[in-house]
């Protein structure tokens, strides 16, 4: 992983990611992760959630009309007050969309049904027509679809700093936590993504930790954040009984090393903690790391 040195003025790209889940038999909670192309533009190698940026058409009222909620709930739900109301309903759309196009789960359902649509061979071909370029707005239509946004919960914001330490743009990402439907089966795309795989958040932590895989900021810390949580349905009552963690990093060059801190820590501008776990991380060999080794990872509340 290369670092970035470049401050950039442009301001930050609203974008949308899905922590997909699922219990597993006797292991617990697991968290899905896609390993990034190598020639990708941004995280090329690293291991991410699906996600990417809010598209125009996200927000257009050809998109919303297939929402299961009024654009209001949604955006109430997204703790936003400041954003559009009809942009708040497209990050929910954007992140369902992600989620199909890169690993071929969708949160949808045939109007009057009451399961998701399941059907392995009729996903993979709408995730090939949004691969080929083919409007979101015409593949949901095509199915008579209605996207369920009552699996989404969120979970946090990130917002990337002006000078970002692992890519050279910026991004605002709503981090979204949704359960793997019943019946679906999520699959790397091979086209953005080449590599996928299914972890605990400890077992992915320290995976990182042996440099068994790489990983960037937010998606360490996210994992660490969901240590706590044994299962699916507990994570989610947590993300529906607060408002979503909002984590501006901020960034600075210190004794030969790039720092990330976060809100709590002694140099952020922000004194008040935004999520559990270590407050700053150090750019050492090529990754980031926590000053007092892996632990301050694994036993993110002192216990």
């Amino acid at each position: 992983m290369q670092l970035n040195s470049e401050v950039i003025t442009t301001p930050p790209r609203a974008s949308a990611t899905v922590v997909l889940l699922r219990d597993a038999p006797q292991k617990g909670l697991e968290v899905f992760l896609l390993r990034r192309h190598t020639d990708s533009a941004v995280l090329g190698g690293a291991y991410v959630f699906p996600g990417g940026k809010l598209d125009k058409a996200d927000s257009s009222e050809y998109v919303l009309r297939h929402l299961d909620r009024d654009s209001l709930d949604l955006h109430h739900s997204l703790a936003e007050p400041e954003i559009h109301t009809d942009m708040a309903a497209g990050l929910y759309v954007a992140a369902i969309r992600e989620a199909l196009e890169e690993c071929g789960v969708l949160y949808a359902r045939a109007r009057n049904s009451d399961a998701l649509a399941h059907d392995t061979m009729q996903r993979a071909k709408w995730q090939k027509q949004l691969h080929a370029g083919e409007a979101f707005a015409d593949v949901l239509a095509s199915g008579d679809l209605q996207l369920d946004t009552q699996h989404l919960a969120p979970w946090s914001r990130w917002i990337t700093p002006r000078m970002p330490s692992v890519t050279s743009k910026r991004f605002d990402t709503r981090f979204f936590v949704a359960v793997l439907p019943q019946n679906q089966t999520p699959i790397h795309d091979d086209v953005e993504a080449v590599d996928s795989i299914w972890l605990s958040p400890r077992d992915a932590l320290l995976k990182y930790w042996d440099r068994g895989i790489s990983m960037a900021p937010p998606q360490i810390m996210t994992l660490v954040n969901l240590l706590p949580y044994s299962d699916c349905a507990s994570v989610l009552r947590a993300a529906l009984a607060r408002k979503p963690s909002v984590v501006m990093p901020e960034t600075f060059d210190a004794d030969g090393l790039r720092h990330i801190c976060y809100p709590g820590d002694p140099q952020h501008s922000i004194k008040e903690k935004a999520m559990i776990g270590p407050t700053r991380l150090r750019f050492i060999e090529g990754r980031f790391e926590p000053k007092d080794g892996v632990e301050a990872f694994l036993d993110p509340e002192g216990i």
